[in-house]
């Protein structure tokens, strides 16, 4: 498999690439070259790694063939979309010679769209305990997630005198383990009388796309 420049000006690329989500399925659709009869499709996450702008190929065992007779009967590309979160499409035009799959790589990422697939909900409970005379109350942190979540997406910040308004609006925590689907009881953590505590995104701008938090 080898990739040749969208640049050239006889190469053959794809154009007027749109998609449409509903529910669980989005539906491509684009013009085709003149004389061209497949494309390779690439799905990834976005912000993965343009695969339309990539120096290296893509597996071909990421790329979905597809070829103009199905595009027709079809109308259009429909994909099940099981993940949650943004997904990047890249639409190779492509063809087999001398037993080799060429692809057009695209530089002005007119075949490449991102499609938003929705945002998980994350609900966290923040209880806290203290004793009557005691100096320190315990706080117990439980997170209930519609999908698994990893270590660094969020963490929870702690402050003197009142519930944190930011991430940076007090000392900051990471989790050291990932969440599991469901509910996730974490162990009893130990604070100061009159210290609070409440969690957030480690990175707003990139996980407040693919989840949104929701205090309980």
């Amino acid at each position: 498999m080898r990739l040749i420049d969208g640049d050239n000006p006889s190469a053959l690329v794809i154009s007027e690439l749109t998609h449409r989500v509903d529910e669980d399925k989005c539906t491509l659709r684009w013009r085709w070259p003149e004389g061209i009869q497949s494309v390779y499709i690439h799905k990834a996450p976005a912000g993965a790694g343009a695969a339309g702008f990539s120096e290296e190929l893509p597996p071909l065992s990421a790329l979905r063939l597809y070829t103009r007779d199905e595009y027709k009967a079809n109308n259009g590309y429909h994909d099940r979309i099981q993940e949650i979160g943004q997904l990047e499409y890249t639409v190779f035009a492509g063809w087999t010679e001398q037993g080799e799959v060429v692809l057009v790589r695209q530089r002005d990422g007119r075949n490449r769209t991102i499609a938003s697939t929705g945002k998980a909900r994350i609900y966290y409970s923040v209880r806290e305990k203290s004793g009557l005379f005691s100096k320190y109350k315990t706080v117990q942190i439980t997170v209930t997630s519609e999908v698994p979540i990893a270590k660094d997406v969020l963490c929870y910040v702690k402050k003197q005198g009142g519930y944190p308004a930011s991430k940076e609006d007090g000392t900051v925590y990471p989790f050291v383990t990932p969440f599991a689907a469901g509910r996730n009881v974490l162990p009893v953590i130990e604070v100061g009388k009159q210290d609070h505590v409440r969690l957030f995104f480690t990175d707003g701008p990139r996980y407040g796309h693919t989840y949104v938090l929701i205090p309980e």
